[in-house]
């Protein structure tokens, strides 16, 4: 071999040493940026599971008959703590939203308890987080999406094979859940 060939193979072990830190890093940045999203839902997810108790006890006071909806609140919301994994996370949240929608519209047969301050308060705070967590959920999913085409895309998916990244699930709602009218039943 003469120089220029072992120049010519030397500058093509740097370009590829080179290329994997960059898509090593790049990897490792998306991987990050995803988790600190599943952080940013947590947050969100607790500040919501914090309000629901308060609203519970507000809508107690005045919908005495209305305990079995209560309780499906306070079950869902149970459930939703205790979650695993992201999939069972995403189900419990579903359940979750669904019984908030019921107890608000129970809350509408009660004319005291909608002009409630302190109600009024909870909704506002509580249609806020929600909010929070729908942009925080499609935050995450950006984040998701991206570092499961990195994985998935050649050549950097050998290289993500070999480095043992996986891909992550998506946090989404059912859309028929979204979609679904609440029901609403008078026991």
């Amino acid at each position: 071999m003469d120089y220029i060939q072992t120049n010519i193979i030397w500058i093509l072990l740097g370009l590829i040493v080179v290329w994997i830190i960059l898509s090593y890093n790049a990897l490792v940045r998306v991987r990050n940026r995803a988790k600190e999203a599943w952080s940013d839902i947590s947050v969100q997810l607790k500040r919501r599971y914090d309000l629901i108790p308060n609203l519970v006890e507000t809508v107690k006071g005045y919908a005495t008959h209305e305990k079995t909806v209560l309780e499906e609140v306070t079950t869902a919301r149970t459930t939703a703590m205790g979650a695993e994994g992201k999939m069972g996370q995403a189900q419990a949240e579903n359940q979750l939203s669904q019984t908030i929608k019921t107890l608000f519209a129970v809350a509408e047969n009660y004319p005291d308890l909608k002009a409630n301050a302190n109600f009024l308060e909870l909704q506002r705070e509580l249609s806020d987080t929600e909010d929070k967590i729908q942009a925080s959920r499609r935050f995450y999913n950006t984040m998701v999406l991206e570092l499961n085409t990195r994985i998935q895309t050649f050549p950097t998916n050998m290289l993500a094979s070999l480095f043992g990244f996986k891909q992550e699930e998506f946090f989404a709602l059912e859309s028929e859940v979204e979609g679904k009218p609440v029901t609403v039943s008078f026991k």
